[in-house]
């Protein structure tokens, strides 16, 4: 399975500091008093080779398929064959309450139909013996909701949370001590035994999901470590003759080509992080790298960053991106792109790529999705942005009980079950006849699929990284691990790697409203010369605190 990974404060909304999580940090209000002797909001940083006591024994589960093709670590193994015979990994329904289990994921795209109208649901709920009721919320404005929710202290029993939205929830490791429960004891050691599926997670992505020095949630291990791609139309440049561009100025060039607004085309929607990317701009812990003096450098500093802005400024100026982007009407750019072909060129997550062309391909058989090997605009190789930190993290509310939490542990490993069982087919396709048809070559998604399957499963589990099969695309698991095992030989190197880094409260507040005050210049609503303020500004609302923190917590080896 691949998900979609959406960019760190993509969301344009001011909420920090309007909401939950916000308020309590400039406020002092009562849901973090008492947390912590530590200034309020000053951050912290955590040496993860120091909590091995607290991590669960790591356990290969049994008869595991072997793959088709390796991938280089980070990047997971691929496999293009679905297994012809699949195995009843768990023998007992996990649920024994018959109580309806609350959780609350992100989706990107239509929200899935609710568990009184959903086939897929129905029949996943009755395998696990105990009802699972989602509330699935908007994966692009999901921080707004869970900043709301933690404010007010109302939180699911199971509450998905990825990892690019906790860089944007001030004092989260302080919430994390007032909501959700402390899984230590439950997990760590042989204690998770219980649990099989869980016990085969990367002990990487456990450490993890380490907080206060306390085993706090269940990772959900990365199943590719890069945030972004700049996905193309290859079958509308193959029909003009065009190649995939190779450097900026063949990008620019056949951008120029194919924009043509008298017939609704345009090359670009917001491809903004991809053109730093292509500067070399640092993207490590939000863009964060270390000056050759040893000090710590946010990306707003340097001059890539200024390349970068300058040649995105001058890509809106041109007319380049679609109205409706420059708009910020809301457009829906994954069909802009997949289905309309109004756009060319799309920067997304890497998960997007199968799941777009899975879908439209089907009323476009012609259709190519394809990604743009990263290059670098500056000289020398490229730089790709990408991490191994888990999708996401899931968290247990607090003050349930030792029974109920077991129960939920249980149901987290169901959802967990590895390629080639039972379980993880009902998870990934639904029902044989309604939401998938068989093939030779594994299960076929049908419309109801689309409609109903949103993840939802997966976001409160997680599972041994894999990629593939898709019998739908069968050459997609060798393209993308293609792709992966080159642009992974350039993959950033982060300075704090064995760090876990909670930013200060004020720099986690001040991201999205500079990043929205960036986009202005982008658009040509504020002029050039004002980057120098936008930065000034930065610094003083918890830049100059973040340094200091990175600086403080900056490994020797990379000092």
């Amino acid at each position: 399975m691949s998900v979609h990974h959406p960019e760190p404060g993509s969301s344009r909304r001011h909420f920090l500091g309007l909401v939950g999580l916000g308020v309590a940090a400039t406020t002092a209000g009562p849901l973090l008093a008492g947390c912590s002797e530590k200034p309020a909001g000053s951050g912290g940083a955590q040496q993860l080779d120091a909590v091995s006591g607290v991590l669960p024994t790591h356990k290969d589960l049994t008869g595991a398929i072997k793959p088709d093709i390796v991938g280089t670590r980070p990047v997971p193994d691929g496999y293009t064959r679905y297994p012809a015979t699949l195995v009843d990994a768990i023998t007992d329904k996990p649920g024994t309450s018959g109580k309806q289990v609350t959780a609350m994921t992100p989706a990107w795209g239509p929200a899935p139909t609710g568990i009184a109208q959903s086939a897929y649901l129905q029949a996943v709920n009755a395998e696990l013996g105990t009802p699972v009721n989602f509330t699935v919320q908007d994966g692009n404005t999901y921080a707004d909701k869970l900043n709301a929710m933690l404010g007010a202290r109302d939180v699911p029993e199971l509450l998905c949370v990825p990892s690019w939205e906790v860089e944007k929830i001030p004092r989260f490791a302080e919430a994390i001590k007032v909501l959700f429960e402390d899984l230590t004891d439950h997990l760590r050691g042989d204690a998770v035994n219980a649990y099989p599926m869980l016990a085969s997670f990367p002990t990487g992505a456990w450490r993890q999901a380490v907080w206060n020095e306390r085993l706090v949630s269940v990772p959900n291990p990365t199943d590719g470590p890069f945030a972004w791609a700049l996905f193309a139309r290859q079958d509308l440049l193959d029909a003009r003759g065009l190649a995939l561009p190779a450097n900026l100025d063949d990008l620019l060039s056949v951008a120029r080509q194919v924009t043509d607004p008298a017939r609704k085309v345009w090359a670009f929607d917001d491809v903004f992080a991809m053109i730093q990317m292509f500067h070399r701009v640092p993207g490590a812990n939000q863009g964060w790298r270390v000056r050759s003096d040893g000090t710590p450098e946010f990306k707003y500093e340097t001059p890539e960053f200024r390349q970068a802005l300058e040649v995105m400024a001058k890509i809106y100026k041109d007319g380049l991106v679609h109205p409706d982007i420059v708009a910020s009407k809301g457009a829906d750019a994954k069909q802009l792109f997949a289905k309309n072909g109004a756009i060319v060129f799309k920067q997304d997550g890497v998960g997007f790529w199968q799941g777009a062309q899975a879908e439209h391909q089907k009323t476009n058989p012609k259709l190519n999705i394809q990604p743009v090997p990263v290059f670098s605009a500056t000289g020398g190789d490229p730089l790709v942005w990408g991490e191994d930190k888990p999708i996401s993290f899931t968290f247990v509310k607090k003050g349930l009980g030792k029974d109920r939490v077991q129960e939920l542990l249980r149901i987290i490993n169901w959802c967990s079950a590895p390629l080639g069982s039972q379980e993880a087919q009902l998870r990934d396709f639904g029902v044989e006849g309604k939401h998938h048809t068989t093939s030779p070559n594994g299960p076929v998604k049908t419309d109801l699929a689309f409609k109903e399957i949103a993840n939802q499963y997966f976001f409160i589990s997680g599972r041994n990284p894999t990629i593939g099969p898709f019998p739908e695309t069968p050459r997609y698991v060798p393209d993308v691990l293609n792709y992966s095992n080159r642009m992974v030989t350039f993959m950033e190197k982060n300075p704090w790697a064995g760090v876990k880094l909670e930013m200060p409260a004020a720099f986690k507040a001040n991201q999205v409203p500079t990043e929205d005050k960036f986009t202005d210049v982008l658009r040509g609503r504020r002029p050039m010369s004002d980057v120098d303020a936008i930065v000034n500004e930065w610094k003083a609302n918890g830049g100059e605190e973040a340094r200091k923190l990175l600086a403080d917590s900056l490994p020797k080896a990379a000092k």
